[in-house]
């Protein structure tokens, strides 16, 4: 499987969904991070470019490059839609 690599921005993104999952119940947060980690997973084998995670109103944004797979957005499905298309530039 080939590298990750998470856009710092998408890093933001997923720190702030963490604590805001963590602060409505304990572990929460947990669940999402494994969640998206299961997300890179299944997407890695199925090259994908977008994959929703199952249990939380989050998808993953990631280009599949010849060396990496660079994670673009982890964007909450219903706020600012397409906001980090922006991030395509640095492809």
């Amino acid at each position: 499987m080939k590298p990750v690599r998470v856009e710092p921005e998408a890093t933001q993104e997923l720190a702030a969904a963490v604590a805001w999952y963590e602060e409505r119940r304990e572990g929460l947060g947990r669940g999402l991070v494994e969640e998206v980690d299961a997300v890179f997973a299944a997407s890695a084998v199925l090259g994908v470019r977008r994959a929703a995670a199952r249990r939380f109103p989050y998808s993953i944004a990631f280009i599949e490059l010849a060396e990496v797979v660079r994670v673009l957005a982890i964007a909450h499905e219903k706020r600012r839609p397409g906001y980090w298309v922006g991030r395509l530039k640095g492809s």
